[in-house]
């Protein structure tokens, strides 16, 4: 029964909002009626496309921590045994927004119009990827939506998990380095210029640490718009050049080859990978189609085209272990665990276990690089103040020897 979002007015002129079913939008304007209100506006939660295509769900609803928490709420409902149209609407009433509210009572409309779980799912692109409806529609077809869906809430919360402690752990390093050079700045284009004008009328030289900072200061007060404007130009520049596939695929091999960040970023995109391959296969989708799927994933394009080159000695006939050995952008342990996975029939298990020995050293080198940045940072900073702080000082220190 599809759903309608309605305006109304109450019997005290107040305006009331929600959802209701219906089979059309004179039942819904009958059933506002009978509930004393006064319908202004009836329309349903979708729409077809022109075209003729599946009616599209636009507006985002989850972040990616609720979206986690409702796939396991859904799999903890449809696993104790209730169908799924009942699992969708104690969702719906549950749901804490309006946006939550239309697109479940959306999905469960498509549900109850005959489409599977799988293919409402797809009306939402937004909300749920490719390979977010590619485990359901295996889920679906095993007859172990349950399951399934639980082992995609533990992904979830997994990828959620790794992403957030990787961004704490640069986090505090990148405060750091912005209020430093917040403070670096004021100095220079405010403070240095401020105290140097009062030895500048004085015929004495200056030291030679003082003429430089002043310089500096200078430049930076004449020609620091033209400065950040060109830095603004170049990150635009950057981003625009990105958008070339070819160019992007270049610059993320480059990423991959510098000391820290290279092993950070190859660590978190394998850890992904085989993350996503595991719970794929483990959901009963075939492996060449998983494969292209968790490929997908991957943010850095070089390590997308030894993934999806790969997949094609896999369509060959090449076993996965060799495929991934003979690339050396991904870290061995994922084809070391590939290989025993496949000799003993336990792939899914395998991928799993090499997907969270990586997840395990990814935290761990940006633990230890963010331990090691922090007392860094806090010395480059004092030492940038203390040399300011010399050339300010220096011609104090020089007028007083002028005065004995």
């Amino acid at each position: 029964m599809p759903a309608y979002r309605y305006e109304a007015l109450d019997a005290a002129g107040k305006p009331q909002g929600g959802l209701l079913e219906a089979d059309n939008a004179r039942a819904a304007r009958q059933q506002l009626r009978a509930r004393n209100l006064v319908p202004l506006d009836v329309a349903p939660v979708t729409a077809a496309s022109s075209d003729g295509a599946a009616p599209r769900y636009t507006r985002r609803a989850f972040s990616a921590t609720e979206r986690a928490v409702w796939t396991r709420q859904l799999a903890g409902l449809v696993g104790s045994g209730l169908p799924l149209e009942r699992a969708l609407t104690a969702l719906a009433e549950e749901s804490e927004s309006d946006h939550q509210r239309e697109l479940v009572a959306h999905l469960k409309s498509e549900v109850n119009a005959g489409s599977s779980f799988a293919r409402a799912l797809a009306t939402a692109p937004r909300e749920f990827d490719e390979i977010y409806r590619a485990v359901v529609a295996a889920g679906e077809q095993s007859g172990a939506l349950g399951q399934v869906l639980e082992k995609l809430a533990d992904d979830l919360e997994q990828q959620h998990a790794l992403r957030s402690k990787v961004l704490g752990a640069m986090l505090y390093p990148a405060i750091v380095s912005t209020v430093a050079l917040v403070i670096v700045m004021v100095l220079m284009t405010w403070v240095v210029p401020q105290i140097a004008n009062v030895f500048t009328s004085s015929k004495r030289a200056l030291p030679a640490l003082t003429v430089g900072m002043l310089a500096i200061s200078g430049f930076l007060r004449n020609w620091g718009w033209l400065l950040a404007l060109a830095a603004a130009a170049a990150v635009g520049l950057f981003g625009l050049m990105r958008r070339n596939e070819a160019f992007r695929e270049r610059s993320d091999a480059a990423l991959l080859r510098l000391p820290l960040l290279g092993r950070l970023a190859r660590g978190y995109n394998a850890a992904r990978f085989g993350g996503t391959l595991a719970m794929l296969a483990g959901a009963g989708v075939p492996i060449l189609k998983a494969l292209q799927a968790a490929a997908e994933t991957l943010g850095n394009r070089a390590m997308r085209a030894d993934a999806l080159d790969a997949l094609a000695q896999v369509r060959e006939g090449a076993p996965l272990a060799s495929a991934l050995a003979a690339k050396k952008r991904f870290p061995g342990l994922l084809s070391m665990f590939a290989r025993l996975g496949e000799q003993t029939g336990q792939l899914p298990q395998m991928l799993g276990r090499a997907s969270t020995q990586l997840s395990a050293e990814v935290q761990r080198r940006a633990m230890a690089a963010a331990t090691l940045l922090e007392p860094l940072l806090i010395v480059g900073m004092g030492l940038i103040v203390v040399v300011i702080m010399l050339a300010v000082l220096l011609p104090i220190i020089q007028l007083n020897t002028w005065v004995k």
